[in-house]
């Protein structure tokens, strides 16, 4: 909320300060030429060693795009000077001419400007500021309507007024639209020793929960997930067996949760007892994991880890002196605690992967190129090779297109089911999910094959924003003056592109780089430009994010 809130105030500002050339010229009360000469002398002002740097860049093709790379690190601090410089003076002609370097790129444009293309611009911070407002009032914590008082009395009003606006229409349809989930909450479980596992006289895996000992549920799981539930059992076995020789916090397993998911029972389908939750519903667990723990190298990476943090809580407390009971006590179970994680747990060797740091693999997200990858060299701003959506997937592209009309027919039947006031929920198949992993899995695959340091990904409110205030601005230029044909066109752009779930598609990537053992960076993804040029900038702009910090 935070973020967003500073995100809102940032946007309000630049809208503030965006003004066309015949707006700042207005303002300014001077000519276009006055206003670039102002522009000219604050420039230097601000980046005096601008000049010998653009001459530098004429001197060859390396030297250029490591120029290049230099220039865009050294706008980004510009701009944040001049944003600061525009805060802190009151004069109006200052300030008109630091608002024409800023809306130019930090530079003084010799071309006049489009007015139609500076109203695109400026209509999309509108956009972007009108769903951010209303993404801070959605966010608002709302309670269930247990008992559907909420829903009646919407349902009163609904019969016995008329709305006084199409805002207030559209608010009590949702009330009344909406459905109030009747499972209980998820149930989290912090610990790895909330959990105990065990096998029944089956031979299947069991779990049983702190809380629930005296209930024993058996785990029913896709084959690709049977080992880590086998490495569980495992590392609990190994403790007990050696007398509680070895530390719980090497576990693989970090945590859980359980929680009901809406599901039919095929076994009950038809019974008398179908229609009952515990019929319709299953109960899921989720298992978060430290992947480096699954091999015996990343097993000594975190043992390293935690016998630092012990050690420096050992010696903190030593140095205070005249030491209590207690404080005395708390060391003897730290050294017992350092004694036991320095006896790990036997695991499989696999050579960690060994990545160079200034070789990055940016990923770019948009709409009708979901994903398109960069490996870039920061150091030379060289482009090692580029890989667009069709290359990464390969033979599997065709999934692409089928899960593209799997999501047009599901619509379709969805609206009609709603057109007859028929339930419409209906399910989606994991095809989408299945590609994500495909992409993920390629990228990673990318990233080791050219000993990459990192993956970068675009933060995905960024990328939201970004992907309709672009679809708003599209439709606002096609039909102008017409809200309903603005929504139409929208909805079937929407349609005509590929929908996809980028938050979907980042978590795949970021678990496949975890269990390879590779770094995964988050960066602003930019605005303008073709998806490879995005994927290269994002790549840049965070090799330099970290040089900086």
């Amino acid at each position: 909320m935070k973020r967003s809130q500073y995100q809102l105030e940032g946007k309000t500002r630049w809208l503030e300060m965006l003004r066309s050339d015949a707006e700042l010229l207005e303002a300014s009360g001077v000519a276009l030429d006055s206003l670039r000469i102002k522009a000219n002398e604050i420039l230097a002002q601000f980046s005096p060693q601008s000049a010998p740097v653009e001459a530098k860049q004429k001197k060859g093709k390396t030297g250029k795009k490591t120029r290049k790379s230099q220039n865009s690190d050294n706008n980004r601090s510009l701009s944040a000077t001049l944003f600061q410089a525009y805060r802190d003076t009151e004069d109006n002609l200052t300030r008109c001419a630091i608002s024409y370097l800023l809306k130019n790129g930090c530079k003084v444009s010799d071309k006049e400007e489009d007015p139609e293309k500076f109203a695109q611009r400026r209509r999309k911070i509108e956009i972007q500021i009108e769903r951010k407002r209303e993404q801070l009032e959605a966010r608002i914590p709302k309670g269930r309507d247990l008992t559907d008082t909420t829903w009646l009395e919407t349902l009163f009003l609904a019969t016995h007024q008329v709305p006084n606006n199409e805002a207030q229409a559209k608010s009590w349809q949702n009330s009344l639209l909406r459905q109030s989930s009747s499972v209980p909450f998820p149930v989290a479980y912090e610990t790895n020793s909330d959990m105990t596992w065990f096998k029944n006289h089956k031979g299947r895996i069991c779990v049983k929960f702190n809380g629930l000992s005296e209930h024993t549920f058996e785990v029913y799981c896709d084959q690709r997930y049977l080992h880590w539930f086998q490495r569980f059992l495992e590392d609990q076995q190994i403790k007990h067996e050696s007398k509680n020789q070895h530390s719980s916090s090497l576990f693989t397993l970090r945590s859980g949760r359980i929680a009901w998911l809406e599901g039919e029972d095929k076994g009950v389908r038809g019974s008398a007892a179908a229609g009952a939750p515990w019929n319709i519903h299953r109960l899921s667990l989720y298992c978060c994991v430290d992947t480096r723990l699954w091999t015996d190298e990343g097993t000594e990476l975190v043992r390293q880890e935690k016998a630092e943090e012990i050690a420096k809580t050992i010696t903190k407390t030593k140095e205070k002196g005249d030491l209590n009971e207690k404080q005395l006590a708390h060391i003897k179970r730290k050294n017992s605690t350092l004694a036991r994680i320095n006896n790990p747990f036997p695991r499989p060797s696999k050579p960690l992967h060994k990545g160079q740091s200034h070789v990055l693999v940016g990923v770019s997200l948009g709409l009708e190129k979901p994903a398109t990858v960069a490996v870039v060299d920061a150091t030379t701003g060289k482009v090692l090779t580029y890989r667009s959506i069709k290359q990464l997937l390969g033979d599997n592209y065709k999934l692409l297109n089928r899960q593209q009309k799997q999501k047009h027919s599901l619509s379709h039947k969805r609206q009609i089911a709603q057109t007859l006031a028929a339930p419409n929920r209906f399910g989606e198949s994991e095809l989408g999910q299945y590609v994500d992993r495909l992409l993920a899995k390629e990228i990673v695959a990318i990233a080791q094959a050219y000993s990459a340091g990192s993956i970068v990904v675009p933060k995905l409110g960024d990328m939201r924003e970004q992907v309709n205030s672009e679809i708003q601005a599209k439709a606002e230029q096609k039909c102008p003056e017409c809200l309903e044909a603005q929504k139409n066109y929208a909805k079937q752009y929407r349609h005509s592109v590929h929908q996809w779930s980028y938050g979907r598609l980042i978590s795949s990537i970021c678990s496949s780089a975890a269990q390879a053992g590779i770094v995964i960076e988050e960066g602003k993804q930019p605005i303008r430009g073709s998806p490879h040029n995005k994927a290269k900038e994002l790549a840049i702009a965070a090799y330099h994010s970290r040089k900086n910090s």
